[in-house]
């Protein structure tokens, strides 16, 4: 089975690269190796967004990126899991 971890934080305006580069350059793995795959977007407001897909099942412990230090976000990130669904 394949799970999507997204992880999703907002940075302090005007501090958007900063993040950005803050969140590409955290290592993600563990005891059971790296993810699958691993994508990283940025949106307006400066966002951030990763995904990473992991064979495993949808409740499994996965190791996440952390909370980014208070100063460089103006929010608590957001976390969702996800499981893929056969198309109709």
């Amino acid at each position: 089975m394949t799970v999507a971890l997204m992880w999703e934080a907002r940075a302090v305006e005007g501090r958007g690269d900063e993040l950005l580069a803050w969140a590409r350059a955290q290592e993600i793995g563990g005891v059971d190796g790296a993810p699958v795959r691993r994508e990283t977007f940025r949106a307006p407001q400066d966002r951030v967004l990763v995904i990473t897909w992991w064979d495993a099942a949808f409740d499994a412990e996965l190791p996440e990126l952390p909370e980014p230090d208070g100063g460089l976000v103006t929010r608590a990130v957001h976390r969702w899991r996800f499981e893929p669904v056969a198309e109709a």
